[in-house]
């Protein structure tokens, strides 16, 4: 579901939070206030007593903190528990009351108000960060030239659980709904894999298309069939790279290559508000301080530290590192040491999303 800098290895894409706030009014004259809230004075707790804090991170003092709170501020109320609730109450506090908000201050509450513990794969080795964009794409109303691919509205009678056509079979068939919109064969492809986008029409006006249900197929990755094939090198299966190959050979073979993946998304066609897309914690992703992971192993709203180094994708950047929220989920994305970064909306956050694929370490910030 990708600026203000995140961490000081990121150089593009803006940092977008649209969540209204529901902090309550600030008073009329307030009193003077701390330079941060201090932390709450509780009885130790077993889970966080003895936890080394986030300043003994690698690259730590290196974060835009201000940044990052500013993110988890307008994110945290989705969080749950005790402990969590009442740090999300206190960044909000530090917002309401501290005009402005300064780095040391934020980066005062991450120290006093968070232990870390690592992530760890089964085999203690690296898991995977990938990363995700929201997709702004043509489209027309009607079929025309190029744009001849329906995107199609989930279907009557859909119930969670339920299991229908593949990829190939429903594209082959007739659309069983008038479809909401007609698009490049490829680009609706890389929609579906987003999860939702955005969709500009030949009139100008522009609607946000979001998940609405999927065919209840396992999500199948077509970037290594592809490179096994002799398709796209190995170190070259770059989402702009698939792209590419997709639209200069669009019709059967491309389709042939696209129907590798089973999975196919229907979606609902929503006002654009200019904002980012919400994750399925059900707040807008703040960009490159939001990720997708597997809830089996992370609850949405945990605060987490990602370090990620050495890219093996053409253009793939060298590093990242930062804290970021777990907002979203993904049908791909499995397992205790596994993140999808989002990296915003439009052309140059989907190019840095598709060349990211990088060893990751996780660290959660379990809340005091």
């Amino acid at each position: 579901m990708r600026p203000v800098a995140f961490g000081s290895r990121f150089a593009v894409a803006a940092l977008l939070l649209l969540l209204a706030g529901c902090a309550t009014p600030r008073p009329a004259a307030p009193a003077p206030t701390p330079a941060l809230a201090p932390a709450p004075v509780t009885s130790p707790s077993p889970v966080t007593e003895g936890l080394p804090g986030p300043q003994t991170l690698l690259g730590w003092a290196d974060e835009d903190h201000l940044a990052a709170f500013v993110a988890y501020a307008q994110t945290c109320v989705v969080a749950r528990g005790e402990a969590a609730e009442r740090q999300c109450a206190r960044a909000r506090l530090i917002q309401q009351t501290s005009r402005p908000v300064t780095p040391s201050m934020a980066r005062g509450f991450f120290e006093t108000g968070f232990g870390v513990v690592a992530a760890e794969t089964a085999d203690g080795g690296p898991g995977l960060l990938t990363a995700y964009f929201a997709p702004e794409y043509e489209a027309r109303r009607a079929p025309e030239g190029a744009f001849d691919t329906p995107v199609l509205a989930r279907p009557d009678g859909w119930s969670r659980g339920w299991v229908g056509p593949t990829r190939a079979e429903i594209e082959a068939g007739a659309p069983p709904s008038p479809p909401l919109a007609w698009m490049r064969a490829e680009e609706l492809f890389f929609l579906q894999i987003q999860g939702s986008g955005y969709l500009t029409f030949e009139d100008g006006s522009k609607a946000r298309a979001a998940y609405a249900a999927d065919n209840g197929r396992p999500f199948v990755g077509i970037a290594r069939p592809m490179a096994e094939r002799g398709l796209l090198p190995a170190n070259g299966t770059s989402g702009e790279a698939i792209r590419a190959w997709l639209a200069a050979r669009r019709g059967p073979e491309a389709r042939a290559i696209t129907a590798l993946n089973p999975r196919y998304i229907y979606f609902a066609l929503d006002p654009d508000d200019g904002g980012d897309p919400a994750g399925a914690a059900g707040v807008p992703l703040p960009a490159r301080r939001a990720i997708a992971v597997d809830p089996a192993s992370w609850t949405y709203g945990d605060l987490v530290w990602i370090s990620a180094d050495g890219g093996n994708l053409r253009g793939a950047r060298g590093s990242y590192s930062g804290l970021v929220m777990a907002l979203d989920t993904g049908s791909a994305i499995r397992g205790p040491v596994r993140a999808d970064l989002y990296m915003g909306r439009g052309t140059a956050a989907g190019e840095e999303a598709g060349a990211v694929r990088h060893p990751l370490r996780m660290w959660r910030l379990v809340p005091r």
